[in-house]
């Protein structure tokens, strides 16, 4: 058997052992893709779910109406309860290691309900990070070249046996794609999810500007340049508004740590407790304050 012929068995393989679990969310080039992990569950990315319902399309042309179970903006994914009939959810186990540098991947989506793709590729890295859509960094990203059109975020990143190591999230470099790693941390956030429970995490309710931009921009209107995350908006009512920080300050220490890198912040609210609240040093001008933000269960999504 040639090369040219062993990979088309193996793409073959991967849309016939794993392609009926993979489904689409939506409808037309706006959709996404997700995938049947458990029965009457599909696992997709948050960022493709608009409302607390979503269509969801069957490789055999069947649509049904799904209800958003439950989701962690902060990791990009949720969870949509449907009936998926005998459709066999998709094989995760808990790998025993990690997944190695150029380990054969198959990359499968149904974009917006617009039919099955299976693309071949291979594992560039697993050290690549990205933001999820509140900012918090996802770490232990698996970068892979298996290429993917528009409407195949959510849909499962698979080995030649059919086990699942990620979900397809964003599009990086040239070629590259980004997978939510399919290890136990994701297993039990789903299963959390599944269970009612939904995570919840520490909102400031800011909109900030990178470092770098709060550099330009400061120096653009004459005022001196410092490191620090540059407030662009505040929302109304939040933890932020009831402090009193406004649109044009400038963090740059939380808990008494600089804020060179927007991480520092989210690990200070993380670590922040309900009782003793967070303490930002802003620059607001040319004037240096310290603000107390009390954090209240209101907070807390």
């Amino acid at each position: 058997m040639s090369v040219i012929t062993e990979l088309e068995a193996s793409i073959q393989a991967a849309a016939d052992q794993t392609g009926p679990a993979v489904v689409g969310i939506g409808r037309g080039w706006r959709g996404g893709s997700g995938v049947v992990v458990r029965p009457g569950l599909v696992l997709t990315s948050a960022h493709n779910l608009r409302h607390e319902e979503a269509t969801v399309a069957f490789s055999d042309d069947r649509r049904e109406a799904g209800s958003v179970a439950g989701s962690d903006p902060d990791l990009d994914v949720a969870l949509i309860a449907v009936e998926t009939g005998d459709i066999t959810p998709v094989r995760w186990e808990s790998p025993e290691s990690d997944v190695p540098l150029g380990r054969a991947v198959f990359a499968l989506a149904n974009p917006g309900g617009r039919g099955l793709r299976v693309t071949l590729g291979f594992v560039s890295s697993t050290t690549r990070s990205f933001r999820g859509r509140r900012g918090r960094r996802i770490a232990g990203a698996i970068e892979h070249t298996a290429p993917l059109p528009r409407g195949s975020s959510g849909g499962p990143l698979v080995d030649a046996s059919g086990l699942l190591l990620g979900i397809n999230t964003v599009r990086v470099d040239p070629g590259l794609i980004l997978a939510v790693p399919a290890g136990p941390a994701l297993s039990q956030r789903v299963d959390a999810i599944a269970r009612g429970e939904q995570p919840k995490s520490v909102r400031l309710g800011v909109a900030l500007a990178p470092p770098r931009v709060a550099r330009r921009l400061r120096g653009a209107v004459g005022l001196p340049e410092r490191e620090g995350l540059l407030i662009r908006a505040v929302e109304r009512g939040s933890a932020a508004d009831r402090a009193g920080l406004q649109r044009g300050d400038l963090i740059v220490s939380a808990q008494g740590q600089p804020t060179e890198r927007l991480d520092t912040l989210y690990e200070a609210l993380d670590g922040a407790s309900q009782a003793d609240g967070l303490e930002l040093d802003i620059v607001r001008g040319t004037d240096q304050q310290t603000v107390s933000v009390g954090l209240g269960e209101e907070d807390r999504s």
